[in-house]
């Protein structure tokens, strides 16, 4: 019996995912030539920031190798380390460079890890569904917080996460490749799911008692239960609050959750990109539109600096498409320490920024 053409749309499209993906910037960077706003430039401001598509497919790699929030990165860099190689961006242009990158980058690492089977989409639509009232929240709020407190918060988020993280137990995650039967080639076998529509031995089958056994395109098998939906919902509610708020926050503090609920590392990476790109285009969205309504900021297009995105976007579709990959190759002990040790740098970085900013304030003040 030939299969539905929509599974096989499905089949083709996650075998040739690179292909499509790597379109997107082909056509983003076109555009952007064409048409955007630039006014009377020359050809050299173009090739200006070349330089940072080294920094962005470095940074991409690590966050989504880990299922974190690209800004996460992109937003420390850009105050921090590119006013010392170029000159002080303005906060709303910070805000810009990292959701147009985050967005490309997500997108990219999203298709990749699903085409990898360390998906669980079920487990991702329950999560969006509680966060989304505390990412449009976070984003409101964003515009009466001072920026200073809500760095100083994340910050402490992040290192109560990273110590969380230290003290989990992952012994649970580790996938299975030798011991069990592999997976038949014909549609499955009773001992382990095989799905046709998915490349290579991919499959996912969920018992009547809720026990989910999923194997990934290289025939590694994962066993875990979609179990603890409260703690979960608690997690992402404050990760979903931060993300309106900062830009990032949902996908540093939810992927805890997954895994002290025992969702595989890898299940849990790989899950956490869909619920971060949600999440994070709903936040960007409210930045967008929401200032005009209550008085707050709002984001100019052409005040874009597009020969800094023509290199970064293509940096981090190529980032979230070596994800998968490293994230595969890399022991759980490994990726725990890294995310860990991510998380501590990126809250001493925020700690930084709220110190900085309320200088700034103080000495505008006087």
């Amino acid at each position: 019996m030939e299969p539905p053409s929509s599974s096989r749309v499905q089949k083709s499209f996650l075998k040739y995912q690179h292909v499509f993906v790597f379109l997107a910037p082909v056509l983003f960077v076109s555009g952007v030539y064409l048409f955007a706003p630039t006014g009377d430039v020359s050809g050299g401001y173009w090739f200006e920031y070349w330089w940072l598509s080294v920094f962005f497919l470095m940074g991409a790699t690590i966050v989504n190798t880990v299922g974190i929030s690209g800004s996460a990165l992109f937003v420390p860099f850009l105050i921090f380390i590119f006013p010392l190689l170029a000159f002080p961006l303005e906060p709303e242009t910070i805000v810009k460079v990292g959701l147009i990158s985050e967005s490309f980058g997500l997108s990219s690492s999203s298709i990749a890890f699903i085409q990898y089977g360390l998906v669980d989409r079920r487990l991702a639509l329950t999560i969006v569904g509680g966060s989304v009232p505390f990412v449009v929240g976070g984003a409101l709020l964003s515009f009466i917080i001072p920026e200073p407190l809500f760095h100083l918060a994340l910050g402490g988020a992040l290192l109560a996460a990273s110590y969380l993280l230290f003290r989990a137990d992952l012994g649970h995650e580790e996938p299975s490749s030798e011991s069990d039967p592999e997976p038949a080639t014909d549609g499955g076998s009773p001992e382990l799911p095989n799905d046709d529509d998915k490349l290579g031995p991919a499959g996912v089958e969920t018992d009547a008692d809720g026990n989910v056994t999923r194997v990934d395109r290289e025939g590694d098998n994962y066993r875990y239960t979609r179990g603890g939906y409260i703690e979960r919902f608690a997690n992402y509610a404050v990760g979903g609050t931060f993300q309106g708020l900062a830009g990032f926050g949902s996908g540093e503090l939810g992927i805890i959750s997954q895994l002290r609920t025992e969702v595989p590392v890898r299940v849990a990476i790989g899950t956490n990109h869909i619920i971060v790109a949600t999440t994070a285009i709903l936040a960007s969205l409210v930045h967008v539109f929401g200032g005009g309504f209550v008085g707050g900021h709002s984001l100019s297009l052409a005040s874009t600096p597009w020969n800094i995105v023509v290199w970064t976007v293509p940096a981090t579709v190529t980032g979230g498409q070596i994800a998968p990959y490293v994230s595969n190759t890399l022991d759980t002990g490994t990726i725990k320490k890294g995310v860990g040790g991510l998380f501590a740098v990126i809250a001493v970085a925020l700690f930084l920024m709220a110190a900085s900013g309320v200088g700034l304030r103080l000495g505008l003040g006087s």
